[in-house]
């Protein structure tokens, strides 16, 4: 493109409306949705919006006979929270179980890894690995006291194959030990669940806290070039060329700073009226000055260091 045609270009915003409209259309919630959209994947997504799929299966476990000799009670005073402190009585009510059957039929007890420190504060995943060591501990127990028993017992079966299977059975240490084996396996997904969300609560701070300090950044460099423009006295309105350069940057940031650089009054127009006149004041300002002011303007901005 010619230097005519540029200046023709130039023309037609020297005294027309910005492009842009100036309004600050939320701009810091754009950016903040945009930073948690890149930042929080389809999957995490899904485990903020997933349900307690235990709710349906505990009811199952009420609904199956209690043994008022085996049963523990959570202490009102528990450090543990909620979802913790019921795992902890699962494995407790597990581990008696196995400890019985252990005790009535001569097998040694299995060494469970569990204790109440490894839940507090709160559950961590690598636990995971000590549930399913003890679990098998418990299970192995289970197979040498009962190996016909066990043998009736699909080993892909689901949580409710596996209470019916204990609803069925006469034996109550083995009842509770089937029963408290899954109540450890909902009680594990809810601690799962819990600790994903508040994964996932930490993450999004995390981001918001980035955002407020970049959308800062912003702010504060705006501001910058805002007072070397007005300092300078260019005819033209810094805070609406600024604010309308940052906005179209955050699409295009190399296309914004090449118009910003060679034609800023495409951001905003360069008011003519504005233009001190020359020789004393007997001749006014012209729009061909208007084209002068304008490219002025961009190699200012060009060499600016903010």
């Amino acid at each position: 493109m010619s230097d005519k045609d540029i200046d023709a270009e130039v023309q037609k915003h020297l005294n027309a409306d910005s492009l842009f409209d100036d309004t600050d259309d939320e701009e810091f919630e754009k950016l903040l949705n945009e930073f948690i959209s890149s930042e929080i994947t389809e999957e995490d997504t899904e485990t903020m919006a997933q349900d307690y799929k235990e709710a349906h299966q505990k009811q199952a476990i009420k609904a199956q006979p209690t043994i008022s000799t085996q049963e523990t009670t959570s202490s009102s005073s528990s450090r543990l929270c909620e979802e913790e402190q019921n795992l902890f009585d699962a494995h407790k009510n597990f581990s008696t179980a196995i400890f019985q059957i252990a005790d009535k039929n001569n097998i040694k007890h299995p060494s469970f890894k569990i204790t109440e420190d490894l839940l507090y504060p709160r559950y961590k995943p690598y636990l995971g690995e000590k549930f399913a060591y003890d679990s098998l501990a418990g299970w192995d127990v289970m197979i040498k006291a009962y190996p016909t028993r066990i043998m009736n017992i699909n080993p892909g079966a689901k949580d409710e194959e596996l209470l019916e299977y204990a609803e069925k059975t006469t034996d109550e240490d083995l009842q509770l030990a089937i029963i408290s084996y899954v109540e450890i396996l909902i009680e594990l997904e809810s601690c799962e669940i819990a600790y994903e969300k508040r994964r996932l609560k930490a993450k999004r701070k995390k981001i918001e806290r980035e955002v407020i300090e970049e959308h800062q950044r912003r702010i504060d460099r705006m501001k910058k070039y805002i007072k070397a423009i007005e300092e300078k006295q260019f005819p033209i309105n810094a805070e609406r060329l600024i604010t309308n350069y940052f906005k179209t940057s955050r699409k295009d940031a190399d296309g914004a700073f090449k118009v910003l650089t060679n034609n800023p009054a495409t951001f905003a127009p360069i008011d003519v009226s504005k233009i001190k006149a020359r020789f004393f004041g007997l001749i006014k300002a012209k729009p061909e000055d208007g084209i002068r002011i304008n490219r002025e303007l961009g190699n200012f901005l060009k060499k600016l260091k903010v």
